[in-house]
């Protein structure tokens, strides 16, 4: 039982998730049944709908759609059952209603049923005596193999298991049980059981009514009297009968169980006693425990637990503890204080409450099987066994139930699994819940829920456990219901503070919101839990959700009280730094830093000590998280110290130094940073390293140091070594540990460098950067990023075209992405680092000597568009342009500005409108948000940005928080007005051809619908659009065979052309747009064997028929080209194309020729061989009067025979001549490929010569 789940709000997602950005999860609260006359009015149209099975389905669609709504909040529905039940069962009682109709009233009593539950719903069905008859007739005339009448059959036992409670003999139903035919009629009784016994082994729902139908029929004093006896003997027959191991066994003895405990459920304890034993017997037998079917075991607990209280007397225990008044206002007004006097003591007569008489020797095996049942594997059996626990204590004398709890807690050993504390806590919480856990066991019970509450174990990569930390939450929450404050008041400040760990540290969100619950309870009942209001204040059931803000926020209000702070630190050394996730590790050495100022003595003389032999232990995760939680604490003390005018090494002995100092030397003489246990331990002793660094430790000068830089530097080289999850991190904290070492021990009493250090780093590392490997060049890269102000003075040159030789690509390097993208973040920070100076020198500071040099850098990697089989891994590396690009020029406007000359200033502004057009969302909105960046900064402004008044009307300041720019549908729309713009139009119309040419289909949607919209608002304006045409075809013209650009581009064209952008250009014959537009086209699939680029130009060539002139007769030219290419998919998609574009543009073909033209087109199979094709194709050319495309010959180029035979026979006397000649014949008159002829002339060449003047003279004889 989840108590996460009984306070019932969805979870949030855990910190780190992916969800969905905009998307809040709510609960809908609802007052009302609001749907109730629509309701009627379906209910009412189902004569009118039920023949129709559209209208039927639509009918059962929208009456389910308003039931589910109520699924949380049934009871809205109560006041509706009857009268809806009622109208649906006058259309059932109606002898005119055809069985269609019947099934489908039955089908919405059962969706009714679903939502309500069938034990509200019962008691409203009609118990007339007038009702028996027709209601079995019903049941007799149904098929219980029909699968589509399921419902109508459970609709009915469920009726008829109400009529059955009618208070008369069955006897009096039968009269004259002599039929007209002289044969005897089936008793009343009889067919009421036949068809109970008929449905009990069906495989539907129909079985769960049938066992109702059983426990309210067999308890009827008559049947009970004639027919108990034989019908339980039925059932234990077919389950000795039955197997769980076949699927007809295990359905069979679902029925019979399900019948079996309903039965001694609601039979008389004197009734089921005689037959208890027996029961018990043939269910032992049958070892459910042993099947793999949950449901066979469940229901195995709970006719086990109904034996068992059939075998004891049903009394309430005497014994049992009851808590008096459970006022919350009078717990509140206590303020803490033990409220007295509230147990209601229960006059002890001994003779009384210890009544003589025997308990049943089978109650001790029915108890040992609950007892298992605990430790199932399902949740629903432990539970069902849990409550069985709690049923049969509560009628047992107070030592036996002393001795059931006393086996309970065997369950808590850790030799048990953790479905044995799971089902244990749930008995507990039951137990307590009834108040069968005395006082005086309270003492026993809680050192056991403390251990649950922290149960974590180890499986595989994971845990199991979180089940059982719930399951103990439940416990608490149950306790503070049950016990009187005073009772609990020696074991307050364990719970409370278990309570409160479990609630900020717990790993599961479900667990943190079941322990805050029980808190909340416990705050409520209790009263006595210190400083409860302020600490639900601060830790109520939302805030937990977020498990960063538990360890790094709550954690650190919470240990403000010092009821909770040590046992806080103390779970945190204890169970969280070796915990087997590293993001739970590394929160929990981050938490230790915030409570450190809340107990500094204690983490110093204690914690600390505790914490250094750990770290370099057996334990890799244990040794993880020690050598975390060493570096957080020391560098809390340190800042604690620091901030109190102390010395750093107040709160530090030469001891603990000593041991800092050793954790490195121990890990690299034991060998620890090989392997996969050095991903961990590189990172950790890195941060170490840096902590130190920080904490300003005296340790300069000691041979620590060498040790420490040759681990950053063994880290930085080894990145290729190490898998991909750990490489980025452990990059990191190498590069991090770097900066903060070389600026506490390598700079001396002057601010300066030692030179032999400076030129041996510096050099090492840029060296590094021409590695063959990638990911040692990403390294060091990011190494010389962090590298501080006096190490880089006086070589900064050299490690600026150190970091410009990575960001070149070249054909070794091509996929080197990751290696670029960090020399341009580190070119970046270089520069931050060094400063800026205009006339100051270029071997250290930015200045206006290498400022064009850093530019140039920058900008060229903007156009990086590099892919492999990771996808546009370019990305990346322009990402890190424009991010570097836009801190450069925020350094240089806040100190120099004068250095950003206007064309630079434009260069990037232009490159980011680019990229703010382009297809992928994340970069698309990163250059976005750098463009509103730099157009608004004003700390001073950015100067030379071209067209800022109009950018800054397009972008107005709001629209840099405001404005999505992953969402196509706000940032096209932006986007595109640049185009109004000269400066900006060529690049804008760059990046939008490769977004409204692409696959995506929203970005092509809204990027498409933004550039039409413009073109629509200088259709009149002819200078704009002369300029944006030209623009658009020098577009073209540059990234001529440039597939990135030129295959979007066409299909952009395609749709342009379609949508008629161009029409004020169409009526002038030969524009120079299309003539320029139809020859860069030609040219662009100029020996294409691309797909996708050759159908994209189909497209703009049907597009340019309509421009006037000459163009069309080109335009023809080149489809009927295409009608014969080579690839069949393409002339059946010229061939289609050209169809279409014929009825659009019907002036092209004059119309008595009309039709013809268009029945060969849609007629002819253009995925036939090529001589058919060609055949239609020329009569299209004749019909059409355009030019035949002529096959060339290629005898003059060398394609038909050999290069290397032409070289050496090319000047053979009568070859030339011969072969023309022999070639025409080939062709003309036997239509020999290309292929064909070359094999047949260069077979043998002597031969050749002999057959080619045959050929000459007789043409037919070759043929022959």
């Amino acid at each position: 039982m989840a108590l996460g789940e009984m306070d019932g709000a969805e979870s949030e997602p855990e910190e780190g998730q992916n969800q969905e950005p905009g998307v809040i999860t709510t609960r809908s609260i609802l007052e009302s049944f609001t749907e109730s006359q629509e309701v009627r009015g379906l209910i009412g149209n189902l004569k009118g709908v039920f023949g129709d099975l559209v209208t039927r389905e639509m009918t059962m669609e929208k009456f389910i759609g308003i039931m589910d709504k109520y699924q949380e909040q049934p009871h809205l529905l109560d006041h509706h059952l009857e009268w809806m039940m009622n109208s649906l069962l006058d259309i059932v009682r109606d002898n005119g209603s055809p069985p269609p109709l019947s099934h489908l009233a039955f089908k919405f009593l059962y969706i009714i049923t679903k939502v309500r539950g069938y034990k509200i719903f019962l008691p409203l069905f009609p118990h007339e005596v007038g009702d028996l008859q027709p209601v079995l007739d019903m049941l007799v005339d149904q098929n219980p193999k029909d699968s589509e009448t399921w419902e109508t059959r459970y609709m009915l036992l469920l009726w008829l298991s109400m009529i059955c409670l009618i208070p008369f003999d069955l006897a009096r139903f039968d009269g004259n049980i002599i039929s007209d035919e002289g044969q005897a009629r089936m008793p009343t009784m009889d067919r009421i059981l036949k068809i109970a016994k008929c449905y009990l082994v069906v495989s539907d729902k129909a079985r769960d009514a049938a066992a109702v139908l059983v426990s309210k029929f067999i308890v009827r004093p008559d049947v009970r009297q004639k027919r108990m006896a034989d019908f339980l003997d039925w059932t234990l027959s077919m389950l000795s009968k039955s197997s769980f191991q076949t699927m007809e066994g295990t359905v069979v003895m679902n029925g019979m169980l399900q019948a079996l405990a309903q039965l001694f459920k609601h039979g008389k304890r004197e009734d089921c006693l005689p037959y208890a034993a027996t029961v018990l017997e043939c269910l032992d037998n049958c070892k459910l425990s042993q099947s793999n079917q949950m449901v066979l075991r469940k229901l195995g607990m709970k006719l086990v637990q109904r034996l068992g209280l059939t075998f004891v007397k049903p009394k309430v225990a005497k014994w049992r503890y009851q808590r008096g008044c459970r006022s919350l206002a009078a717990n509140l007004q206590a303020q803490g204080s033990v409220v007295q006097n509230q147990v209601i003591t229960v006059p002890a007569n001994e003779a009384d409450d210890e009544e003589e008489y025997d308990i049943p020797g089978e109650i001790e095996n029915v108890v040992e099987q609950l007892l298992v049942g605990l430790k199932d594997k399902d949740t629903i059996v432990r539970w069902s066994a849990a409550k069985g626990i709690g049923r049969i204590s509560g009628r047992l004398p107070k030592e036996l139930a002393d001795d059931v709890i006393g086996s309970l807690l065997d369950c808590f050993s850790f030799q048990e699994t953790d479905n044995a504390w799971h089902g244990g806590c749930l008995a507990l919480a039951e137990l307590g819940r009834r108040g069968l856990l005395l006082p005086s066991r309270i003492s026993d019970v809680v050192p056991v829920i403390l251990k649950a509450l922290t149960y974590d174990e180890k499986r595989g990569a994971c845990s199991v456990g979180s089940n059982v930390r719930d399951a103990a939450c439940y416990v608490c929450w149950a306790f503070a219901r049950a016990y009187d404050p005073a009772e609990l008041i020696p074991f307050i400040n364990q719970i409370s503070s278990a309570l409160v760990i479990a609630a900020v540290f717990d790993r599961d969100v479900n667990c943190r919101r079941a322990a805050s619950a029980a808190f909340q309870e416990n705050v409520g009942r209790q009263g006595t839990f210190p400083h409860g209001i302020d600490i639900l204040t601060a830790a109520d059931y939302f805030a937990v959700g977020n498990r960063v803000n538990c360890y790094l926020t709550i954690s650190v209000y919470i240990a403000g009280f010092p009821e909770y702070t040590q046992p806080m630190i103390d779970h945190l050394v204890n169970m969280k730094i070796n915990h087997w996730d590293s993001v739970i590790r590394e929160l929990s050495t981050k938490a230790l830093h915030n409570l450190t100022p809340r107990a500094p003595e204690y983490m110093a003389n204690v914690v600390l000590p505790r914490l250094l032999p750990l770290s370099v232990g057996t334990d890799l995760h244990t040794r993880h998280g020690a050598i975390l939680a060493c570096a957080e604490i020391t560098h809390a003390l340190c800042k604690l110290a620091e901030e109190n005018n102390r010395s750093i090494t107040y709160y530090f002995n030469e001891k603990t130094l000593e041991g800092l100092k050793q954790i490195h030397q121990e890990l690299c003489s034991r060998q620890l940073y090989r392997g996969l246990g050095g991903e961990l331990m590189r990172p950790a002793v890195c941060t170490l390293i840096e902590k130190l660094s920080l904490s300003k430790m005296p340790f300069r000068g000691d041979p620590i140091i060498g040790g420490w830089q040759w681990l950053i530097n063994d880290s930085l080289r080894s990145l290729s070594l190490v898998s991909s999850t750990a490489r980025q991190h452990i990059k990191e904290t190498a590069v991090s540990a770097l900066a903060a070492l070389c600026n506490e021990y390598y700079i001396n009493e002057k601010g300066e460098a030692d030179p032999a250090l400076q030129d041996e780093l510096v050099t090492q590392y840029v060296s590094e950067l021409q590695n063959t490997e990638e990911m040692i060049r990403c390294g060091f890269s990011r190494a010389l990023g962090a590298l501080p102000r006096f190490l880089l003075k006086g070589r900064l040159q050299q490690v600026l075209e150190g970091l410009k030789k990575v960001t070149l690509i070249s054909p070794a390097d091509v996929s080197f992405a990751e290696s670029r993208r960090d020399a341009l973040i580190a070119i970046a920070k270089v520069c931050q680092t060094v400063g800026v100076k205009g006339e100051g020198s270029e071997e250290e500071y930015v200045c206006k000597d290498n400022i064009t040099q850093i530019y140039a850098t920058l900008l060229t990697a903007v156009t990086d568009y590099t892919t492999d089989s990771r996808g546009d891994v370019g990305g990346w590396v322009r990402e890190a342009a424009m991010t570097s690009l836009m801190e450069v020029t925020l350094l240089l406007v806040q100190n120099e500005a004068e250095l950003i000359n206007a064309n630079i200033c434009k260069q990037i502004m232009c490159w980011l409108a680019q990229q703010s057009a382009e297809k992928i969302d994340k970069f698309r909105a990163h250059a976005g948000s750098v463009f509103l960046t730099l157009l608004h900064f004003d700390h001073p402004s950015v100067p030379h940005i071209p067209h800022r008044e109009e950018l800054e009307r397009i972008f107005p300041r709001s629209a840099k928080e405001t404005l999505n720019w992953n969402a196509a549908s706000e940032a096209f729309p932006r986007i595109t007005q640049l185009l109004g713009l000269p400066t900006y139009q060529y690049y804008v119309l760059l990046g939008l051809s490769v977004s409204v040419g692409g696959l995506t289909e929203t970005t092509l949607r809204y990027s498409a619908q933004s550039l039409f919209d413009y073109m629509k608002k200088i259709q009149d304006d002819s200078s704009a659009m002369e300029s944006f045409c030209e623009t658009l075809l020098k577009v073209f013209e540059d990234n001529l065979r440039n597939d990135r650009v030129s295959i979007p581009l066409l299909t952009m064209l395609d749709q342009m052309l379609a949508n008629g952008c161009f029409d004020i250009f169409t009526m002038q014959e030969n524009h120079p747009f299309s003539v320029k537009l139809f020859t860069l086209c030609k040219e662009e699939i100029k020996r294409s064997k691309d797909i996708r680029k050759l159908r994209s130009s189909i497209g703009v060539f049907c597009g340019l028929i309509q421009f006037q002139g000459d163009m069309r007769e080109k335009v023809l030219f080149q489809l009927f080209l295409l009608l014969c290419h080579p690839f069949p998919v393409i002339r059946k998609t010229t061939a289609s194309q050209v169809y279409e574009m014929l009825i659009t543009y019907s002036d092209v073909v004059d119309p008595a020729i009309m039709d013809e033209v268009m029945t060969i087109l849609s007629d002819t199979n253009w995925e036939a061989e090529l001589p058919v094709v060609r055949e239609k194709r020329n009569c299209l050319c004749d019909l059409m009067k355009v030019p035949k495309p002529q096959l060339v010959s290629k005898v003059k180029d060398g394609n038909v025979l050999p290069r290397g035979f032409l070289k050496k026979h090319g000047n053979d006397e009568l070859f030339h001549p011969i072969y023309c000649a022999t070639d025409a014949v080939l062709h003309r008159s036997m239509n020999v490929s290309v292929c064909t002829r070359r094999n047949l002339l260069t077979a043998h060449y002597r031969e050749s010569m002999e057959l080619l003047k045959t050929v000459v003279l007789s043409p037919s004889s070759l043929v022959s």
